[in-house]
């Protein structure tokens, strides 16, 4: 089972959408079964008014893992919206280039300083009109706490909350966090997830490494791969 071609998870809801479906840009990548809802837009339009400042001249990109959810409201700002700390002044001159400040086009990048790609993890919630800023890597199983402003890595599993985001807790202990991320269950092909949910949802994680060990892949025909994988270390957080 995959989410191919299916816009809407429920039928009758047209405010959640998979997000993988409603997304065209290629600086975008979304996997399987993350969702994403929108009670005041078109969810669909996503693209259009979530991700901000994300201009082809930077080329930077934005990943999402697997089972993530995205609340209402949520937003990505990139590299553009920045205007460079190396200047005496914050005015962005490249951008007005041309006579009237004898800068060339191509010096326009030049105007914000570039901190890199959004990355985000599998299986993360991310709450009610949070901010991500270009440069941050949110660690699998992580949740971002609602107008959250997320400016720096956020590690596998914490809560984080405030302006700037901090880590508030951790969902588990180091054993069960170390785990998960051995389990990887959200790699998993449906057919198994589907045979491990009273596991995952009862929070029986000695039991899911069990079945992880023993359980004879049954990945049917109709599974696919997850064909979004971000980059290695997602489930690391670099200090």
């Amino acid at each position: 089972m995959t989410t191919k071609n299916k816009i809407y998870p429920r039928e009758g809801d047209l405010q959640t959408v998979y997000l993988k479906e409603v997304v065209r840009n290629p600086n975008i990548e979304v996997g399987e079964y993350t969702i994403y809802n929108d009670f005041v837009n078109d969810p669909k339009e996503f693209e259009r008014n979530n991700v901000l400042y994300h201009y082809p001249v930077n080329g930077d990109r934005l990943a999402i893992g697997r089972f993530c959810s995205l609340a209402c409201g949520v937003r990505f700002l990139f590299n553009s919206a920045n205007h460079t700390l190396g200047s005496l002044s914050t005015y962005p001159f490249p951008i007005f280039w041309g006579e009237e400040w004898g800068i060339d086009k191509s010096e326009v990048a030049s105007a914000w300083d570039n901190r890199g790609d959004i990355v985000v993890g599998n299986d993360v919630w991310i709450g009610y009109e949070a901010v991500v800023m270009a440069g941050g890597t949110i660690g699998d199983g992580a949740i971002v706490a609602s107008r959250a402003v997320v400016t720096r890595d956020v590690p596998p599993y914490a809560i984080v909350g405030g302006v700037p985001a901090k880590v508030i807790k951790y969902r588990f202990d180091d054993d069960t966090i170390r785990r998960l991320l051995e389990i990887r269950w959200w790699e998993w092909p449906a057919g198994k997830i589907r045979k491990a949910l009273p596991l995952i949802r009862s929070g029986a994680v000695g039991e899911l490494s069990l079945f992880a060990e023993n359980e004879i892949d049954g990945q049917d025909q109709a599974d696919e791969p997850c064909d979004v994988v971000p980059p290695e270390g997602i489930g690391l957080h670099k200090e």
